[in-house]
Protein backbone atom coordinates (compact mmCIF):
# COMPACT_ATOMS: atom_id res chain seq x y z
CA UNK A 1 0.00 0.00 0.00
CA UNK A 2 1.39 3.40 -0.98
CA UNK A 3 1.72 5.96 1.76
CA UNK A 4 2.37 9.64 1.28
CA UNK A 5 5.24 9.39 3.75
CA UNK A 6 7.08 7.31 1.13
CA UNK A 7 7.10 10.19 -1.36
CA UNK A 8 10.85 10.97 -0.99
CA UNK A 9 11.57 7.27 -1.53
CA UNK A 10 9.44 7.31 -4.68
CA UNK A 11 11.17 10.45 -5.94
CA UNK A 12 14.61 8.91 -5.36
CA UNK A 13 13.50 5.71 -7.03
CA UNK A 14 12.22 7.60 -10.08
CA UNK A 15 15.47 9.58 -10.31
CA UNK A 16 17.75 6.55 -10.01
CA UNK A 17 15.84 3.79 -11.82
CA UNK A 18 13.45 5.20 -14.41
CA UNK A 19 16.19 6.60 -16.69
CA UNK A 20 17.37 3.02 -17.21
CA UNK A 21 14.08 1.51 -18.39
CA UNK A 22 15.17 1.48 -22.05
CA UNK A 23 18.39 -0.40 -21.23
CA UNK A 24 16.37 -2.74 -19.01
CA UNK A 25 13.92 -3.49 -21.82
CA UNK A 26 16.75 -4.05 -24.31
CA UNK A 27 18.42 -6.56 -22.00
CA UNK A 28 15.13 -8.29 -21.15
CA UNK A 29 14.09 -8.41 -24.81
CA UNK A 30 17.22 -10.23 -25.86
CA UNK A 31 17.16 -12.59 -22.89
CA UNK A 32 13.47 -13.44 -23.23
CA UNK A 33 13.33 -13.32 -27.06
CA UNK A 34 9.80 -11.98 -26.85
CA UNK A 35 8.43 -8.42 -26.54
CA UNK A 36 5.56 -9.32 -24.23
CA UNK A 37 7.73 -11.41 -21.88
CA UNK A 38 10.37 -8.66 -21.84
CA UNK A 39 7.77 -6.10 -20.81
CA UNK A 40 6.60 -8.41 -18.02
CA UNK A 41 10.18 -8.93 -16.83
CA UNK A 42 10.92 -5.20 -16.76
CA UNK A 43 7.70 -4.51 -14.90
CA UNK A 44 8.40 -7.24 -12.35
CA UNK A 45 12.01 -6.06 -11.99
CA UNK A 46 10.84 -2.47 -11.40
CA UNK A 47 8.49 -3.66 -8.68
CA UNK A 48 11.31 -5.66 -7.07
CA UNK A 49 13.67 -2.70 -7.36
CA UNK A 50 11.16 -0.43 -5.67
CA UNK A 51 10.51 -2.99 -2.95
CA UNK A 52 14.23 -3.29 -2.17
CA UNK A 53 15.23 0.29 -2.99
CA UNK A 54 16.19 0.98 0.61
CA UNK A 55 19.11 -1.45 0.04
CA UNK A 56 20.47 0.62 -2.84
CA UNK A 57 23.61 2.48 -1.77
CA UNK A 58 23.66 5.04 -4.58
CA UNK A 59 26.79 3.98 -6.44
CA UNK A 60 25.61 2.76 -9.84
CA UNK A 61 21.85 2.64 -10.22
CA UNK A 62 22.05 1.38 -13.79
CA UNK A 63 24.12 -1.69 -12.91
CA UNK A 64 22.01 -2.30 -9.80
CA UNK A 65 18.73 -2.18 -11.75
CA UNK A 66 20.02 -4.21 -14.71
CA UNK A 67 21.20 -6.94 -12.35
CA UNK A 68 17.64 -7.12 -11.00
CA UNK A 69 16.32 -7.28 -14.58
CA UNK A 70 18.80 -10.03 -15.40
CA UNK A 71 17.89 -12.09 -12.34
CA UNK A 72 14.18 -11.59 -13.00
CA UNK A 73 14.60 -12.71 -16.62
CA UNK A 74 16.51 -15.85 -15.69
CA UNK A 75 13.94 -16.67 -13.01
CA UNK A 76 11.18 -16.30 -15.61
CA UNK A 77 13.09 -18.50 -18.06
CA UNK A 78 13.48 -21.22 -15.45
CA UNK A 79 9.86 -20.90 -14.44
CA UNK A 80 8.79 -21.30 -18.07
CA UNK A 81 11.13 -24.28 -18.38
CA UNK A 82 12.90 -22.79 -21.34
CA UNK A 83 16.17 -24.60 -21.86
CA UNK A 84 18.30 -21.50 -22.47
CA UNK A 85 21.22 -22.76 -20.40
CA UNK A 86 22.05 -25.65 -22.72
CA UNK A 87 24.42 -24.87 -25.54
CA UNK A 88 23.86 -27.21 -28.47
CA UNK A 89 27.13 -28.27 -30.05
CA UNK A 90 27.46 -27.12 -33.63
CA UNK A 91 30.64 -28.25 -35.36
CA UNK A 92 30.75 -25.10 -37.45
CA UNK A 93 30.41 -22.80 -34.44
CA UNK A 94 32.32 -24.73 -31.79
CA UNK A 95 34.69 -26.84 -33.87
CA UNK A 96 38.27 -26.20 -35.02
CA UNK A 97 40.35 -23.13 -34.52
CA UNK A 98 39.83 -20.10 -36.71
CA UNK A 99 42.06 -17.07 -36.82
CA UNK A 100 40.79 -14.28 -34.57
CA UNK A 101 38.56 -11.88 -36.45
CA UNK A 102 37.47 -8.39 -35.56
CA UNK A 103 33.75 -8.65 -34.74
CA UNK A 104 33.46 -4.87 -34.87
CA UNK A 105 34.30 -4.88 -38.57
CA UNK A 106 31.71 -7.58 -39.20
CA UNK A 107 29.09 -5.61 -37.30
CA UNK A 108 29.93 -2.45 -39.22
CA UNK A 109 29.52 -4.29 -42.51
CA UNK A 110 26.17 -5.74 -41.47
CA UNK A 111 24.29 -2.51 -42.07
CA UNK A 112 20.88 -3.97 -41.50
CA UNK A 113 20.24 -3.88 -37.74
CA UNK A 114 17.60 -6.58 -38.06
CA UNK A 115 20.19 -8.93 -39.52
CA UNK A 116 22.51 -8.40 -36.58
CA UNK A 117 19.67 -8.64 -34.06
CA UNK A 118 18.49 -11.90 -35.61
CA UNK A 119 22.01 -13.30 -35.32
CA UNK A 120 22.27 -12.14 -31.68
CA UNK A 121 18.97 -13.93 -30.98
CA UNK A 122 20.65 -17.22 -31.98
CA UNK A 123 23.40 -16.92 -29.35
CA UNK A 124 23.14 -18.73 -26.01
CA UNK A 125 21.69 -16.56 -23.20
CA UNK A 126 24.98 -15.81 -21.45
CA UNK A 127 26.54 -14.65 -24.72
CA UNK A 128 23.48 -12.56 -25.69
CA UNK A 129 23.62 -10.92 -22.29
CA UNK A 130 27.32 -10.03 -22.58
CA UNK A 131 26.98 -8.66 -26.14
CA UNK A 132 23.89 -6.59 -25.31
CA UNK A 133 25.37 -5.06 -22.18
CA UNK A 134 28.72 -4.26 -23.81
CA UNK A 135 27.94 -3.45 -27.44
CA UNK A 136 24.43 -2.01 -27.24
CA UNK A 137 24.41 -0.52 -23.73
CA UNK A 138 28.11 0.44 -23.69
CA UNK A 139 28.74 -0.94 -20.22
CA UNK A 140 32.24 -1.55 -18.92
CA UNK A 141 33.55 -5.03 -18.20
CA UNK A 142 33.40 -4.23 -14.49
CA UNK A 143 29.73 -3.18 -14.74
CA UNK A 144 28.86 -6.35 -16.65
CA UNK A 145 30.71 -8.43 -14.06
CA UNK A 146 28.69 -6.78 -11.30
CA UNK A 147 25.39 -7.27 -13.10
CA UNK A 148 26.02 -10.92 -13.98
CA UNK A 149 27.82 -11.61 -10.69
CA UNK A 150 30.80 -13.17 -12.47
CA UNK A 151 34.54 -12.36 -12.59
CA UNK A 152 35.78 -9.82 -15.15
CA UNK A 153 37.81 -12.58 -16.84
CA UNK A 154 34.60 -14.51 -17.45
CA UNK A 155 33.03 -11.38 -18.96
CA UNK A 156 35.98 -11.02 -21.33
CA UNK A 157 35.81 -14.71 -22.26
CA UNK A 158 32.06 -14.59 -22.89
CA UNK A 159 32.43 -11.48 -25.03
CA UNK A 160 35.20 -13.01 -27.10
CA UNK A 161 33.23 -16.21 -27.62
CA UNK A 162 30.02 -14.31 -28.32
CA UNK A 163 31.72 -12.10 -30.90
CA UNK A 164 33.27 -15.12 -32.56
CA UNK A 165 29.96 -17.00 -32.70
CA UNK A 166 28.16 -13.88 -33.91
CA UNK A 167 30.70 -13.53 -36.67
CA UNK A 168 30.26 -17.16 -37.73
CA UNK A 169 26.47 -16.85 -37.66
CA UNK A 170 26.56 -13.73 -39.80
CA UNK A 171 28.87 -15.38 -42.32
CA UNK A 172 26.85 -18.59 -42.39
CA UNK A 173 23.43 -16.97 -42.72
CA UNK A 174 24.48 -13.94 -44.74
CA UNK A 175 27.29 -14.98 -47.11
CA UNK A 176 27.46 -11.49 -48.64
CA UNK A 177 29.10 -10.29 -45.43
CA UNK A 178 32.85 -10.55 -45.78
Amino acid sequence: MFRFTESPRLTDFERHVLPHLDAAYTLARFLMRNDHDAEDVVQEAAVRAFRFFQGFRGENSRAWFLSIVRNTAFTALKRNRMDEETVVFDEELHGGQMPPLDAGIELDRAQDQQTVRAAIEQLPAEFREAIILRELDGMSYKEIANIADIPIGTVMSRLARARHQLQLLLRKNYPDIK
